[in-house]
């Protein structure tokens, strides 16, 4: 590392008192310093599963065991409805810290400031300090139609996919603030990733390279996204952009149907199952960080059956694979 930017990186910390006041949602946490441990869940959806209340709560449950420092959900956590306040609760009861991500349909029903206040999430975008790293929580969930950006609102982004997954000018500005306030190792937190998805993922992507070219060393590390249902992990420039599968299914729409798969009951129950190649089990992941390495410890399961290969879905469905597990990852750094 240059020493001029050695010395530039460790002075940031004296004036990110002054960007607490000024970022909006910037949270800072006292936490002790060494090895740091989180849980990661995405895409529930118990408006389509049949037993998302038990996915959720057999992820908390492992959150529990393995003494995680926080949990965070990577969003499509839950429709802001009534029916949905056990569930809520159920997340709410976790003893330990724990964080939300806004995902594109937890606006289906309601706008983001409903949504916001259904889980009790302060800011849409928001950073937040543990141990010796800085973690930061994203939303691309806006659309971009004739030069406005426009927050996803009770279903408006089912249109052109090219308007969807923006991330708006006054994060972009934030973002860049919120890095060069803190001289700890970063990472993301996103619904929409920014290796695929996001629309103006470029531009995030270079605001993420050029601070660590500024600070001479990897300063951030990764970015954790959901949205896609699958699991994949792919380097980008030095950072490592990481899929975290869905805790329930993929879907798969009308062509694949299969109402066969369940009961009667619970057909009526969630309609929208049948559209789907749900997972034997819930998926989600435990994160192990130090000062060196990151390490995933994902789950496995499998489809419950018909799987997609009985029901005829070919390979090319979608651009990556129908996968029913998170794969363990070791990222050293």
């Amino acid at each position: 590392m240059k020493r001029r930017n050695f010395l530039e990186c460790c002075m940031l910390s004296l004036v990110a008192a002054a960007a607490k006041a000024k970022g909006v949602g910037l949270e800072t946490e006292a936490s002790g310093s060494g090895r740091l441990k989180f849980g990661v869940i995405s895409d529930i959806h118990p408006d389509i599963m049949h037993d998302g209340e038990h996915r959720l709560q057999v992820f908390l449950e492992a959150a529990a065991k393995n003494k995680v420092d926080f949990i965070i959900e990577l969003g499509d956590f839950c429709f802001a409805k009534e029916a949905n306040v056990p569930f809520r609760d159920l997340w709410d009861k976790f003893p330990g810290d724990k964080y939300h991500v806004l995902g594109n349909h937890d606006m289906d029903i309601c706008t983001k400031e409903e949504y916001m206040e259904f889980v009790g999430m302060k800011s849409r975008y928001y950073s937040f300090d543990k141990g010796n790293f800085h973690f930061i929580v994203l939303d691309p969930n806006n659309l971009f139609v004739d030069g406005k950006y426009i927050p996803y609102k009770n279903g408006n982004f089912y249109v052109d996919t090219s308007q969807r997954e923006h991330l708006d000018p006054e994060q972009v500005e934030w973002l860049k603030k919120d890095l060069a306030s803190t001289d700890k190792r970063c990472i993301l937190f996103s619904h929409e990733c920014f290796e695929n998805t996001v629309q103006n993922r470029e531009l995030v992507r270079g605001i993420l390279e050029a601070e660590n070219e500024r600070c001479g060393f990897k300063k951030v590390i990764a970015a954790f996204s959901g949205h896609d249902h699958t699991n994949y992990t792919k380097e980008i420039n030095g950072i490592t952009y990481i899929q975290i599968n869905s805790a329930s299914n993929q879907w798969v729409g009308e062509k694949y149907a299969c109402p066969e798969r369940f009961s009667e009951e619970i057909n009526k129950r969630k309609p929208s199952l049948k559209y789907t190649v749900p997972y034997k089990d819930s998926l989600y992941a435990i994160v192990t960080l130090d000062s060196k390495s990151l390490k995933m410890k994902g789950r496995e399961s499998s489809f419950i059956p018909p799987t997609p290969t009985d029901i005829g879905i070919p390979d090319t469905m979608y651009p990556f694979p129908l996968v029913p597990w998170i794969k363990d990852f070791d990222l050293r750094f």
